[in-house]
């Protein structure tokens, strides 16, 4: 049996370059592993003839950030009718766009935090909302550029008007939801499980606590009761098929356990390309599930398809 050829699509030219080099290096050697032909393609601009050249089997897309989760990339596999997996390109388009995602999934009953959409350069001396609110990029991942407005602070920082701020002028400022940071991961049709995120050494759940090792610590399965854990599950289940994703997807929630076991449960966004790096998430919950990482990639090379 011809074993399938799987180029995997890495790097790329977004801020998240380094986390997809170590992502795809990490795919990479273990489809190879599992028996697999894999190409390593460094993703750059003469992408649609570089794969009409290789003419791979499938496209496993282990990019990150623009160009490579919001649906420009699945749109030149789609144009090549090139089998590729994750999410397709309208999923992976709104999901990318955090207001947009969460104007979908409220609608779908999944609990939001209050928030509104500005223009960076016009957040003056007066706070756009009563701290404590973080400020992200609409477009971004990784925590790129994501700023938490403490309680107390006397105006908006300074920075966000600056030259060298570069993840774009629309901006997300989101009432901040104290907490605990959860996650979870859906595979296909099936929920996974909940994992807590525990920061070291950080505010909150930054690039360096999530690619640097040590940087966090991940409570797998999450010591939450068994109601709040459910809840979880069903919510992200809910938000990956209402949004049309499809593969593998991560979704994040803050929880606030301060005053009540019940507290209050935040979907904060779903994560359509998650990170597959040695400290990465998805392939430590699907590993509690009985999926190793040889296996839980295998599964999404099998499930590659277009028009997805």
């Amino acid at each position: 049996m011809k074993r399938k050829h799987v180029a995997v699509l890495m790097g790329g030219f977004s801020s998240e370059r380094p986390v997809s080099l170590s992502s795809g290096s990490a795919c990479a050697d273990a489809l190879e592993a599992e028996g697999y032909a894999v190409t390593r393609v460094d993703v750059g601009r003469d992408i649609a003839r570089v794969l009409d050249e290789l003419r791979p089997d499938v496209a496993f897309n282990a990019l990150h950030g623009p160009y490579g989760e919001d649906g420009t990339i699945q749109g030149v596999l789609e144009f090549l009718s090139i089998p590729y997996t994750h999410s397709g390109v309208l999923a992976s388009a709104l999901a990318m766009d955090k207001e947009l995602a969460k104007t979908v999934v409220r609608a779908a009953g999944v609990p939001v935090a209050q928030s509104r959409i500005v223009n960076r350069l016009e957040i003056g001396d007066e706070h756009p909302m009563a701290p404590p609110y973080v400020i992200k990029p609409v477009n971004e991942g990784s925590s790129f550029g994501v700023v938490i407005v403490r309680e107390g602070q006397s105006h908006p920082p300074q920075f966000l008007r600056s030259t060298e701020w570069g993840y774009g002028n629309r901006v997300m400022v989101e009432r901040y939801v104290h907490g605990r940071e959860l996650t979870c991961a859906v595979m296909g049709d099936k929920v996974l499980g909940v994992c807590e995120i525990v920061p070291v050494g950080h505010a909150f759940y930054d690039y360096d606590s999530k690619y640097i090792p040590g940087g966090s610590k991940h409570e797998c399965p999450a010591k939450i009761s068994p109601n709040i854990y459910q809840k979880i599950q069903t919510l992200s289940l809910r938000a990956h098929e209402v949004i049309g994703c499809r593969g593998v997807t991560r979704s994040d929630f803050r929880f606030d356990d301060r005053h009540s076991e019940e507290g209050e449960l935040i979907w904060l966004e779903i994560n359509t390309q998650p990170g597959m790096t040695p400290t990465s998430l998805v392939p430590e919950i699907a590993a509690e599930a009985g999926y190793g990482f040889g296996a839980l990639l295998s599964w999404m090379v099998e499930d590659a398809s277009c028009s997805r």
